[in-house]
């Protein structure tokens, strides 16, 4: 297939539309159900690339889950705390802890279920039965990977009456050196981002805590890995094998540190025993109950613990989530990392991390504050890694 004609591009009104190779080659790619869209490919390449590499940076089956040209997570094949997997709604998924790719999946919807609805997935390694048995139970635009057993294909065919969009690249595709876009009608060309993440990137620290251990160092390198593939500007939290808060596209750090911090601490929150015994009515479907959650935990718009509301909901009434027990709770959290795309100019991006429970950071340094963002760190015990390469995405 030398190319793919699209409904349309970005909006209906966007036509013609279409994918193809600009030297007439054929498509690393092949479309095996449904009609993908120009987002869903936008999707598709960029969280590949990310699956891709931080395969091959940790050696570990990865998995994503994209909404909008970034990530809401990220994830490596480790096996998921009971709480997590309840928190995740995957403790009922059999032979979950043998499918190390399931299991990142897992992980990665499991992170930021609001804004993964409706996801595009990519995975690093052959979707296998339990992987395709999880997707098939979540609402979800699409799935890329480099291939499909022929049982896990025929579980996803069966999403949204045949109509699921399955996409198989081919892994051994290498893109040109050199990549062009449009904008305006103007033609823009650059070096594709080939830069490598790994653990020589973390060497340089320059805080007084040069204290590193291997857990941290995958959780900076699945940090960064994220990044790179993250509209900027953008920070990301880490823990445990995976993102839990993506700051994506905000004009000031600052911002970017506060939402994904905001989103890393309510994964923290979701594994609380008070949100995880929410005494859910049989009848309350999935997304719904990740709407009533969000709600418990942020105080949204509508007060799910009220009388009135609570009875849609639950068999009995729950007591609400105190700020008080919410701020205990995340007081014991420790171990955090997080990455950031470019430096930080100022140190309130540290005094909002360590409100996370953040104790590694890797950014690239060059900021005229860098002794002021240091000495912050110092303040916290936080060990702090100067890359010296942004990583801008747009």
């Amino acid at each position: 297939m030398k190319e793919f004609e699209l409904k349309y591009g970005c909006n209906p009104n966007q036509k013609p539309a279409k994918i193809y190779m600009k030297d007439g080659s054929e498509l690393p790619i092949k479309i095996l159900s449904g009609r993908p869209g120009y987002i869903n490919f936008l999707d598709a390449f960029n969280s590949w690339q990310l699956v891709k590499e931080i395969k091959e940076a940790l050696g570990m089956p990865a998995a994503t889950s994209f909404k909008h040209v970034s990530p809401t997570s990220a994830a490596v094949g480790t096996k998921l705390p009971e709480k997590l997997k309840k928190a995740c709604f995957v403790d009922d998924i059999e032979g979950l802890d043998d499918s190390p790719l399931a299991c990142a999946y897992a992980r990665a919807r499991g992170t930021d279920r609001m804004s993964s609805f409706g996801d595009w997935i990519a995975l690093s390694d052959v979707c296998d039965v339990t992987t395709a048995l999880l997707i098939k139970r979540e609402v979800s635009d699409g799935i890329i990977a480099p291939g499909y057993t022929p049982e896990a294909l025929e579980i996803l065919k069966s999403k949204r009456k045949g109509n699921y969009n399955i996409v198989e690249i081919d892994p051994n595709y290498r893109p040109e050196p050199q990549e062009t876009k449009q904008v305006y009608g103007i033609t823009f060309e650059q070096g594709r981002n080939e830069f490598e993440i790994n653990n020589a990137l973390l060497e340089n620290l320059v805080t007084e805590n040069k204290e590193l251990p291997d857990s941290a160092k995958r959780d900076l390198i699945i940090a960064l890995i994220t990044l790179k593939y993250t509209q900027s500007n953008s920070v990301c939290y880490a823990v445990d094998g995976q993102a839990i808060g993506v700051g994506a596209g905000q004009q000031s750090r600052i911002h970017c540190t506060r939402l994904a911090g905001n989103k890393a601490d309510v994964w923290h929150l979701r594994q609380h025993d008070k949100v995880l015994n929410l005494p859910f009515k049989d009848t309350i479907g999935r997304p719904d109950r990740d709407n009533v959650i969000d709600s418990y935990i942020n105080k949204n718009e509508e007060d799910v613990c009220a009388d009135g509301n609570w009875q849609k909901y639950f068999t009995e009434q729950p007591a609400p989530f105190t700020r008080e027990e919410m701020d205990a709770y995340l007081a014991t959290i420790s171990g955090v990392a997080v990455g950031s795309d470019a430096f930080f100019p100022f140190s309130d991006n540290i005094e909002r991390a360590k409100k996370s429970g953040v104790s590694y950071i890797a950014e690239p340094g060059g900021s005229i504050r860098d002794d002021v963002v240091i000495d912050c760190c110092n303040k916290y015990g936080i060990a702090m890694a100067f890359t010296g390469m942004r990583l801008f995405h747009h």
